[in-house]
């Protein structure tokens, strides 16, 4: 049953990590220029919008952080660090919740903040730049995809973190460890 749970786990930290470079670099590669007015070309990047600026920080930390705890998981399995097993597990189940709920509030900020490019605004008369910038805004919402996979996945790590933190309490008497 561990080891079965610790290829879970790493299988889902190398999913996380595809799906959260994938995100990073659909978002940091996607530009596209267009003629606007009379030969004026425009060109839309990520860094027209903050909330995109912050998703590519967000995930490329979340993506090596999920690398770091694979590294981690290397050595905890090879039996280095057993004083300390309850510690980082605390440690690591804190981490994956707030690497999971930033990465999910991050992708649904940026979804937000990006609806005005789909849909404008007629109250600040902004136009509508997705029917301009089509291939650019397709590319984005695969990016937000995949971030939202990457979301779901952190979340079920979060949940083997949890496990493994819970198990080792005795379910008999409340915060005291099992006797070994």
């Amino acid at each position: 049953m561990k080891l079965g749970m610790a290829r879970g786990e790493v299988c889902l930290r190398l999913s996380v990590i595809l799906f959260l470079v994938l995100t990073t670099c659909l978002v940091a590669f996607d530009t596209q220029t267009k003629v606007v007015f009379l030969g004026i070309q425009k060109k839309a990047t990520y860094n027209d919008l903050d909330a995109l600026k912050m998703l590519v920080y967000v995930t490329s930390a979340a993506a090596g952080y999920n690398l770091l705890q694979l590294c981690k998981h290397s050595t905890c399995s090879r039996g280095n660090l057993k004083g300390s097993d309850m510690c980082v597990a605390w440690i690591s189940l804190f981490l994956d919740q707030i690497a999971a709920y930033i990465t999910f509030g991050t992708n649904t900020a940026s979804v937000g903040a990006s609806m005005i490019a789909v849909k404008g605004s007629e109250a600040f008369q902004w136009l509508k730049v997705c029917d301009k910038f089509t291939r650019f805004c397709i590319q984005i919402g695969g990016a937000f995809l995949c971030g939202y996979v990457a979301s779901i996945l952190m979340a079920l790590i979060s949940t083997i973190s949890a496990y493994r933190v819970f198990r080792m309490y005795s379910p008999k008497w409340f915060l005291r460890l099992k006797s070994t």
